[in-house]
């Protein structure tokens, strides 16, 4: 199955806090309390996006955090690659050389071309989208839509 990490995913909920009051300054505690998630867990996904430069930080008794830019200039491949490093569907996607049957193996081109068409899809949503409820409903997964013929 193919997954983020939870870490990534808490980064994404902290983004979208931030992006939800783009004015304000958040300390890490109040980032928690509005994320819903521990203390610790905030700190530690806000050191790698700092350094990826989505948020800048303040010190003093005012300090905290916002967003770097504005939210609408944030994909979501960027907040991927802050926390996990570069996107790859499978190892060769982004090293060559790692694989022992690289130079006969049939897929990886195509495994390639597929890293690239996430890549670019993640590269289309931004973290303001994020922000905004769905269009519509996702579909309710155990339910079964029955078209029943005409008696």
């Amino acid at each position: 199955m193919l997954r983020v990490t939870k870490l990534t995913d808490y980064a994404t909920v902290v983004l979208t806090v931030l992006a939800a009051c783009p004015d304000d300054v958040l300390s890490a505690s109040e980032l928690a309390d509005r994320a819903g998630l521990e203390a610790p867990t905030v700190a530690k996904v806000l050191k790698p996006l700092a350094q990826a430069g989505l948020v800048e930080g303040f010190r003093g008794a005012n300090g905290g955090y916002r967003l770097a830019r504005p939210a609408d200039r944030i994909s979501l491949i960027e907040v991927v690659e802050a926390m996990e490093g570069p996107l790859g569907m499978t190892e060769c996607s982004v090293h060559a050389g790692n694989c022992t049957i690289e130079s006969q193996c049939g897929v990886r081109a195509n495994w390639r071309r597929i890293n690239d068409v996430v890549v670019a899809a993640l590269r289309e949503v931004t973290l303001a989208q994020m922000l905004a409820p769905p269009a519509t409903p996702p579909p309710d997964p155990k339910r079964i839509d029955l078209r029943l013929a005409n008696a």
